[in-house]
């Protein structure tokens, strides 16, 4: 269970990196033909528009590359006893893997919600042991187990 959250978060990253690089060439090409038009004006304020965009999918790649080296960090076959990064964190309601924030995925019909040690449940989940309670909106969660 463990390992099949840890692979989806993988997938999530290189998924990710290789959308940004496809829009970011695709981006690089547009200001390429904007080169070679000379409408004035109009040829400028488009030029712009296009080095904004790369500049915003250059900080996206610059977050999503933080988020594969923070996953190269995490040990998916380490056992853990509290929680932190890479432990797989089961409560009466739901299972939460501490990674990256990559969504949820389904193993053998049980929910498995990846999440960074950054988000609010998160924060509430480190250095959480068995047996520990915790409130999240209202509501009272028990930690059942932790790998």
């Amino acid at each position: 269970m463990k390992k099949r959250a840890y692979e989806h978060c993988k997938e999530f990253v290189s998924n990710r990196l290789s959308r940004i690089s496809k829009q970011i060439q695709e981006v690089q090409e547009s200001l390429t033909s904007e080169t070679k038009s000379s409408a004035g004006d109009k040829h400028e304020t488009g030029r712009a528009m296009v080095q904004l965009e790369r500049e915003k999918l250059g900080n996206q790649l610059a977050e999503c590359e933080k988020m594969q080296e923070l996953l190269h960090r995490v040990q998916p076959d380490s056992q853990n006893a509290i929680g932190g990064m890479g432990a797989l964190i089961e409560t009466a309601n739901q299972y939460y893997y501490i990674a990256i924030s990559a969504g949820a995925i389904t193993y053998e019909g049980i929910p498995i919600y990846c999440i960074s040690p950054a988000t609010p449940i998160g924060k509430l989940l480190l250095g959480k042991t068995v047996g520990e309670t915790f409130l999240f909106n209202g509501n009272t969660f028990s930690v059942l187990s932790i790998s």
